[in-house]
């Protein structure tokens, strides 16, 4: 069955310089790397947003509204401010390392490492349809995939991704994931259950950094 996600309390998050170096707690941890920067999502990413909520799958399978309205735009960046709060998780607007510019959204969610249950920690990524075929979501992935394992000390975190979705998939093994079971039906995604491959990264495995995926061609839906 798809993974049920339980809240705990608030999360205590530290601001990251880098992809180890830490400061002390503030609101929003902020790990950076040499293609991308995962920052809070902030007004300006109403454009990216709005894209988004364009998009064929995306408003299937996150809470990006289905209509490219401003209101609906910022109602859905409060809710990735509210992740963190809730205990949720941890939901970064991915940012171009050079210009800042909001590219996409990869989310952090724990599991059995902190709610002691049965439910795995995963990732989820999705690309704005402007900015794919660049690498952000490899080196996203590789940069928060680091942030959990060494700070926040996760020893396995998996991904689900559709088959056909080769861009999603070889981002995952290019940040040093493998796949390791293909689930019949296991996602809903808007009226049909669809089959999902399993990427998984587990304790002991090396971890690729940010700079070293390559780009690739394929559709980058996230």
């Amino acid at each position: 069955m798809p993974v049920v996600r339980r809240t705990i309390g608030p999360l205590e998050l530290p601001v990251l310089t880098g992809p180890l170096s830490t400061s002390p707690p503030v609101s929003t941890p902020r790990p950076t790397g040499t293609r991308v920067t995962l920052r809070p999502f902030c007004p300006a990413d109403v454009v990216l947003v709005q894209s988004a909520a364009q998009d064929p799958l995306i408003p299937l399978i996150t809470s990006v509204p289905s209509t490219p309205g401003r209101a609906e735009a910022l109602a859905y960046i409060e809710r990735q401010h509210q992740r963190a709060r809730s205990g949720e998780g941890w939901s970064f607007a991915i940012a171009d390392a050079e210009t800042g510019t909001g590219v996409g959204q990869i989310g952090l969610w724990p599991g059995q490492s902190l709610r002691r249950t049965g439910n795995p920690d995963t990732i989820g990524y999705w690309i704005g349809p402007e900015h794919r075929k660049r690498g952000y979501a490899g080196a996203a992935l590789a940069l928060l995939t680091e942030w959990a394992v060494t700070v926040q000390q996760m020893p396995r975190i998996e991904l689900y991704i559709e088959p056909w979705n080769k861009g999603s998939w070889r981002a995952a093994e290019n940040a040093g994931y493998t796949r390791d079971v293909l689930l019949p039906a296991w996602q809903k995604v808007g009226t049909q259950w669809r089959d999902m491959y399993r990427y998984a990264w587990t304790a002991g495995t090396a971890l690729r950094t940010p700079g070293e995926a390559p780009r690739k061609t394929g559709p980058k839906i996230g």
